[in-house]
């Protein structure tokens, strides 16, 4: 069904295969988008994720409640941000999420 395809890293440039099992593997994870980076330059990428330190969190308005969220990640104003509680209701389907702009 799939077959090796040649791909170019973002960071160093190289070229390197996708390999078919490498497609299905991901397909079957249910990712859309093709690895942007070679095998080495994703491997640098995860200890720089791993070994940074404590990881920064965010104080936010709850989209849904109005209470505090604190999230692992900076806000933005065109999506809405929920506290744990009001997330896992949106997660479950069980709240209307308001539309985005």
């Amino acid at each position: 069904m799939f077959q090796d395809r040649t791909l170019t890293c973002r960071d160093c440039a190289s070229e390197f295969v996708f390999s078919s099992g490498e497609q299905t593997f991901f397909s079957s994870k249910g990712l859309m988008n093709d690895p942007q980076r070679c095998p080495s330059c994703r491997a640098v990428a995860k200890r720089a994720r791993t070994v940074g330190g404590p990881r920064e969190f965010h104080a936010a308005i709850c989209g849904n409640c109005g209470g505090q969220a604190v999230v692992p990640f900076a806000p933005r104003n065109d999506r809405p941000v929920y506290c744990s509680t009001c997330f896992d209701k949106v997660r479950a389907g069980t709240v209307d999420t308001p539309a985005t702009v």
